[in-house]
């Protein structure tokens, strides 16, 4: 089934995974990307093993292994360093045939940039609008016009995509506390493994960066807006302030950041959107379920979603067809995650001291080898597979 063609919205790594995924199946495939390059900066992300094999579909799982740093250990620690619960990436690779490794976001792009052909990216190149008849997509940009058998929107939380072809849609919403991620420079001692340490309204994890480095990232219950005020220095300032105190290694880590690298977003996710597919527009990554960070689990899905998009449209001519399907294989996984993700991070912000000494004590009963996250409303995580020929058409005939 080659010879179609798919334009793809958003330049990120759902965007990026999504163009490999259905050139590997013989698309013909554009990639049109707003910024001037295709690039991300600043934060470091973690890869579970679901993600790996989506990684392993793509074939690209051992390139994005070498660039990163395989996690040793992590866990849950309370405000006073305390370890409340500890998962061993030895047993989690037992378990789930892979392990955690951590990577920096620009090199997982990097590598989904390089395994697409040049001349199917389009920096620099902000999508107007999509239109449908009966037939056709067509992508409006500021070059001109795109025919499109499929359109993939990979545009983010605030996708135009869905904007203009989900009109009645929940806009995102505040998550009632704000992030900042930063990457450290050197550490003069290599550390391995990471943590999560819990306080009252305030939280604040650390994971190993090849080189040396550390990817770390802070939350703090506050109000919307204060994202995007203020200069680097005051943003590193503030963080200094909130959290150079707290146990070790975090004032090493803080100290080891630069006062440029520190980026501060409010969290949002999106409200469950009804479907991912609008005639031959399909949504992917947080166009599509936008979740906080709790779980890791953001771009892991977003990979997911490419490896199972490609996966569908490959198994019929139809493409609306092969559509219904990835939506009926993605929507509830993923917004079942989204859920369970919203639920532990409002957990983890708790600030009332007796909720937050309750909470604790819950965490303590988790069992040490089992990661914090690996079920979420009884459905598996980090156990996730592609879907095989037998998935896809179940899916493909819902009601056989």
């Amino acid at each position: 089934m080659t010879g179609r063609k798919v334009v793809v919205v958003g330049g990120g790594i759902g965007g990026l995974a999504s163009a490999v995924a259905l050139h590997r199946r013989g698309w013909d495939v554009e990639v049109f990307e707003r910024a001037p390059a295709f690039t991300e900066v600043g934060a470091g992300l973690s890869l579970w093993p679901n993600a790996l094999r989506a990684l392993v579909a793509l074939g690209l799982a051992d390139r994005v292994r070498a660039l990163g740093e395989t996690d040793t250990a992590n866990g849950v620690r309370d405000r006073a360093g305390r370890w409340l619960t500890r998962a061993d990436n030895d047993e989690l690779r037992r378990r789930y045939g892979w392990p955690l490794v951590v990577v920096h976001r620009a090199d997982l792009v990097r590598v989904l940039v390089e395994a697409l052909p040049s001349g199917s990216l389009r920096p620099a190149s902000p999508v107007l609008a999509v239109r449908q008849d009966s037939g056709q997509a067509v992508v409006v940009h500021g070059a001109g016009q795109s025919p499109a058998d499929l359109v993939v929107g990979a545009d983010g939380i605030h996708s135009g995509v869905r904007l203009g072809s989900w009109p009645g849609a929940a806009p995102p919403r505040y998550a009632g506390y704000t992030a900042w991620r930063m990457v450290t420079d050197p550490l003069p001692e290599a550390r391995s493994g990471g943590a999560v340490t819990w306080g009252r309204g305030e939280r604040f994890g650390y994971t190993s960066l090849p080189a040396g480095r550390a990817y770390c990232f802070a939350t703090a219950t506050t109000q919307a807006g204060g994202a995007g005020k203020g200069d680097a220095a005051s943003t590193h300032a503030d963080v200094l302030d909130r959290f150079g105190n707290w146990p070790d290694p975090i004032p090493a880590l803080l100290a080891a950041v630069p006062a440029s690298a520190v980026l501060r977003h409010d969290m949002y996710d999106l409200p469950p959107l009804s479907t991912y597919v609008n005639g031959r527009v399909a949504l992917v990554g947080d166009a599509a379920h936008a979740m906080t960070p709790n779980l890791g689990q953001g771009a892991c899905q977003a990979l997911e979603d490419a490896v199972t998009l490609a996966g569908c449209t490959a198994a019929t001519a139809d493409v609306r067809a092969g559509l219904s399907a990835y939506d009926r294989l993605r929507r509830p996984r993923t917004q079942t995650l989204a859920r369970r993700s919203a639920r532990l991070g409002a957990a983890g912000q708790w600030s009332w001291p007796p909720a937050v000494l309750l909470r604790d004590l819950a965490i303590r009963l988790i069992p040490d080898a089992a990661p914090l996250h690996a079920r979420a409303g009884g459905v598996s995580v980090l156990g996730w597979t592609p879907p095989d020929a037998v998935d896809i058409t179940a899916a493909l005939e819902p009601g056989r």
